[in-house]
């Protein structure tokens, strides 16, 4: 098991910032890929990035290359995503969630936590 517990959502203008924390317990955290995920109403839910156990490889949704930051500090159990430029779209839950790797399965869930983004 690996309890993920996410913050720092809110409501910004578009345009904004906000920044997104994503924080574990247990030392199993350093040794997954974690990931970020968002659910807007109506909609499925959607990858947006990913992070390697290492921190030195990320993966992200091609609409938020260049606007949004993954990273991660192993020593504080700690993902982050930095998001910059915010769009009306971005409006959603975020989760994160922890897995073996990129492309497998994300077997462990945070709650999640609200982004709206006002025009």
């Amino acid at each position: 098991q690996v309890p993920l517990v996410e913050s720092g959502g809110g409501l910004v203008q578009a345009g904004g910032s906000l920044r997104l924390s994503c924080a574990a317990s247990g030392r199993a955290f350093s040794r997954y890929a974690i990931a970020w995920f968002r659910q807007a109403g109506g909609k499925e839910r959607e990858f947006v990035a990913a992070i390697r156990w290492s921190g030195v490889s990320t993966q992200y949704l091609e609409s938020v290359k260049g606007r949004f930051t993954i990273s991660r500090d192993n020593a504080k159990n700690t993902v982050c995503l930095q998001m910059s430029s915010l769009k009306p779209e971005d409006t959603g839950v975020y989760y994160c969630a922890a897995g073996v790797d990129f492309g497998s399965e994300y077997p462990f869930w945070g709650q999640g936590t609200q982004v709206t983004v006002s025009s």
